[in-house]
């Protein structure tokens, strides 16, 4: 199982990319790629969730490449979605570089880049990471990790939910015991790892910088390294029953009475349990987004569900491949518990698997438009198939059950004594043998000798034990498929959170420009206007469409319509659209705009052969988007 574990592991995560960010950069104070005519105080980031951010999380590079922010950010008004730096006194003109790295409230890095210009753009030295934060030795380590402590939770949860629930004789059994304790060591070990991987993590360090003890105190005080202590903390508890309980089963083992598990030792271990899962709730995805409130303890009892499931599949498939002393195996009753545990369990998989969908994806074209969503799509996928198999599951424990039932026992020992041959002395009389034995003669040395009984009948719960045990199988690596798949949605940006973040930079910047310039028609006319329509708006080609609109709202015809655009600050046009006349507006298709900025529309509109008036009126050309 362990080596089915780590190559299904080794597949999913030498074939998945880079785990996408989870919060976003909404907007910008100066914007991307604008122009501005004197040197801003301050450089302010604006995300689309809240972020926390160290010393060096926020730099403002000048052209020269040197840092231009002698001081550290800070949130913006108290907002806890901001980042804010104050810049040197006298800057140069030129092109000055803004690269930032923050942490979101899911406990993820985040990074990026952008430049604005003083006067007029200029050649920059700067040069900043463009690589995903994921996509880095750190980064790789620590979500390997991650998988780590998932697969530590299940197994420790699983194990203990079946010696408590199912079967507390299992507590006593070896197999059981190891995988208790291979559960609680690798949860520990992740839980200590990634301790010490969190500052590096965040800052984009190196490994070797895991020992530098003033990163590892800043990592503790954050959100994800307050769990991550909490984490062990729990553990620590957990090894003391643990030793406790297996301790009492040895004085047990000495021949005194087995000791019973009460409602205070179940109690007990479903307190701990809630409480590591919710170690991660408090740190992940449940923590940020919409209905936080409901969001958390939903995202315990789907952990705590999938524990149960898969931790204690791969338990009774330990159990189901043991024999016991003179051949005793595991309980058809303790079977028949476990089936029903495991049914709750994945009911509460499925419903609370399906609020979080709704809640991260948001809507049903996210779920082929987003790499959340179609990664959840792989893994509903999953779970049917794991639902189809679970049910033939469920047909092998009811005949094992039924096998197993007094009821059968007592017709399998009716059936044996019926069985028996009567012994007589001497040689029977010929009548009496042929009243009683109407079968063949068998072969010498093949039946039953004096005092001896035919042996029963082969009972068949062998057959359904080993049908369970296939089936359980099956089901064991599509859980941890289906675990790999959960681990790898936990390092996703959600589908909802990229939309948040598509219209968040779309009410900044809408895109296609409309304009409406009023402008005199003459005095008969009196006021007309002009409604002139730049799409997508940004620097590059753009389609140009105008209308000419009368004082009540009606289509005016105009003879001559002339439409240029100007980039003052940098000294570029007039440039010519090239308007035409399309019978009733007025259009170009290819006018092409070379700089992000502020831009002066000059439009001409001629009313008759020898009136005509000229509008000014500016729009802001955006640069495309990254």
């Amino acid at each position: 199982m362990l080596v089915l574990v780590a190559a299904v592991l080794t597949l999913l995560l030498g074939g998945a990319g880079a785990a996408s960010a989870h919060a976003g950069l909404s907007g910008s104070d100066p914007a991307d790629g604008s122009v501005l005519k004197t040197e801003p105080q301050h450089v302010t980031l604006t995300f689309t969730e809240s972020v926390s951010f160290s010393d060096d999380s926020l730099r403002v590079l000048s052209p020269a490449n040197e840092r231009v922010n002698p001081r550290p950010a800070q949130h913006a008004d108290g907002k806890e979605n901001t980042a804010r730096v104050e810049l040197s006194g006298k800057l140069p003109q030129g092109t000055y570089t803004v690269a930032w790295r923050v942490v979101s409230a899911d406990g993820h890095p985040i990074s990026g880049a952008f430049v604005f210009s003083i006067g007029q753009p200029s050649e920059t030295a700067a040069v900043v990471a463009t690589r995903s934060p994921d996509d880095t030795t750190v980064g790789r380590l620590y979500g390997v990790l991650r998988h780590v402590a998932y697969s530590g939770l299940a197994l420790l949860v699983g194990a203990a939910t079946f010696v408590l629930v199912c079967w507390p004789g299992a507590g006593a059994t070896r197999p059981v015991r190891r995988l208790l304790t291979v559960g609680w060591a690798a949860l520990t070990a992740s839980t200590v790892a990634l301790l010490m991987l969190r500052g590096p993590y965040e800052t984009a360090g190196s490994v070797t910088s895991v020992f530098d003890l003033a990163q590892l105190g800043r990592a503790v005080t954050t959100r994800s390294g307050g769990a991550l202590i909490a984490r062990l903390v729990l553990l620590a508890v957990a090894a003391v029953l643990l030793r406790r309980w297996a301790r009492r089963l040895d004085r047990a083992d000495d021949g005194s009475q087995p000791p019973e598990l009460g409602a205070r030792a179940r109690q007990g271990g479903a307190l701990l349990a809630v409480a590591l899962a919710t170690t991660w709730a408090f740190a992940e995805h449940a923590a940020a987004g919409i209905q936080v409130v409901l969001a958390m303890p939903v995202a315990v009892l789907h952990l705590l569900a999938m524990g149960v499931w898969l931790g204690g599949l791969i338990t009774l498939l330990l159990l189901l491949r043991r024999r016991g002393p003179a051949g005793q195996d595991i309980p058809a009753s303790a079977i028949a518990r476990f089936s029903r545990s495991a049914f709750r369990a994945v009911a509460v998989l499925v419903g609370t698997g399906v609020y979080q969908s709704w809640r991260q994806v948001g809507s049903w074209e996210a779920l082929s438009a987003t790499s959340y969503g179609r990664t959840l799509v792989v893994k509903v996928a999953v779970v049917v198939l794991v639902l189809w198999v679970a049910w033939y599951s469920r047909r092998w424990t009811a005949r094992l059950v039924h096998e197993a039932s007094p009821a059968r026992q007592a017709m399998r020992v009716r059936a044996a004594e019926r069985a028996r041959v009567a012994q007589t002395v001497g040689a029977p009389t010929a009548p009496a043998r042929q009243d009683r034995d109407t079968t063949p003669d068998a072969p010498a040395g093949e039946g039953p000798g004096p005092g001896e009984t035919t042996p029963p009948p082969a009972s068949q719960a062998d057959t359904y034990r080993r049908g369970l045990r296939r089936m359980v199988t099956v089901e064991a690596v599509l859980g941890v498929v289906v675990l790999v798949i959960t681990t790898v949605l936990t390092g996703t940006q959600p589908s909802r959170a990229a939309g948040e973040k598509v219209a968040a930079a779309s009410a900044e910047d809408s895109g296609v420009k409309v304009l409406t310039v009023p402008f005199d028609m003459g005095a008969a006319n009196h006021q007309g206007t002009v409604q002139i329509t730049l799409a997508p708006g940004r620097v590059g080609e753009n389609t140009v469409e105008a209308v000419v609109f009368t004082a009540d709202g009606g289509l005016a015809s105009v003879p001559e319509l002339r439409l240029t655009l100007t980039q003052e600050e940098l000294g570029i046009g007039p440039l010519d659209a090239k308007l035409k006349n399309q019978k009733g507006y007025w259009a170009a298709y290819d006018l092409r705009l070379p700089m992000p900025g502020e831009w002066t529309l000059n439009v001409t509109i001629r009313t008759t052969d020898i009136d005509q008036v000229t509008v000014r009126e500016t729009v802001r050309i955006t640069p495309v988007p990254r």
